[in-house]
């Protein structure tokens, strides 16, 4: 055989490059994070023409993550009060949207909802029995709250209190016949408080929380809006107008209803208790 016909032999024997096994590609994993939309129990009624959740009935939000949960693990956030609302910026879709300056009620939506995305809609916590005083454990179900929109404009309610266009509300008070315009809690607010009532504890003085969220509030007493004598009017009015003014205050904010019935096993007893934001709310023992 000649060595032409060799290599000729050689050449059509020999895999030609479509024939041979291609390399095997790396398996990859695409996962996109699932979102939902939280009902906003103000329905964005109350928050003003400039707020990203004006007249906005929804809020679009991620799935607790495993990134996230380190959130609520980092020991300067927690040091420092800041993992919670650090967690709420990480879940909302819209990035203008500051849970410090959400209203209290919706707040309190996205942070069940985020609760519920994270760790199920079981929220198992040793409470005490009112009836008895022993400590059982119950598991409350955090997909069975409902949603209360609190007094609406067009709608009538025992307490006299209306809304205004500015999205404020006013009351007259039973004794002094004043008229109070007050507006709505947000979490900026509740921030404000807590620290407030931390610093007092810490001088050993008696904590004025009540009349702390009064005097944040109240816009306006009597056509006066100046702090200064509001303030002041605040600590001296009648206490039955101070109740009333709380009172008021409640019946018309949005929030979650988080009242459950609850069986005691120990002694039976039924009773209605809101649900408690302990720190096994977002630090589950399992």
């Amino acid at each position: 055989m000649s060595r032409n016909k060799q290599r000729t032999t050689a050449a059509a024997s020999a895999p030609t490059p479509a024939m041979e096994a291609a390399p095997a590609q790396p398996a990859t994993l695409s996962y996109v994070t699932p979102t939902e939309f939280v009902e906003l129990p103000s329905r964005g009624q109350f928050y003003s023409p400039e707020h990203p959740l004006h007249n906005k009935e929804v809020v679009e939000m991620r799935y607790m993550t495993a990134r996230d949960e380190d959130i609520l693990t980092s020991r300067s956030l927690l040091k420092n009060g800041l993992a919670i609302e650090r967690l709420l910026e990480n879940l909302i879709v819209d990035s203008e949207v500051q849970p410090n300056n959400l209203l209290i009620g919706d707040k309190n939506a996205l942070l069940v909802a985020a609760r519920v995305s994270g760790y199920g809609e079981n929220y198992n916590v040793t409470i005490k029995c009112p009836s008895c005083n022993t400590n059982v454990a119950h598991d409350f179900d955090l997909s069975a709250l409902s949603v209360n929109h609190g007094v609406q404009p067009d709608e009538d309610n025992a307490s006299g209190v209306h809304k205004t266009d500015r999205g404020t509300f006013i009351a007259e008070l039973p004794r002094t016949k004043f008229s109070v315009e007050f507006r709505l809690l947000t979490g900026e607010d509740e921030i404000y408080l807590s620290k407030a009532s931390a610093q007092l504890a810490k001088l050993n003085l008696p904590d004025a929380g009540a009349t702390n969220l009064l005097k944040r509030l109240v816009v306006e007493v009597n056509g006066v809006n100046t702090p200064s004598e509001i303030h002041n009017f605040i600590d001296n009015m009648p206490a039955q107008d101070a109740r009333h003014l709380r009172a008021c205050v409640q019946v018309v904010t949005p929030n979650l209803d988080m009242t459950q019935s609850i069986e005691c096993s120990s002694c039976g007893a039924v009773t209605e208790m809101e649900v408690p934001f302990t720190s096994e709310f977002f630090w589950p023992k399992q």
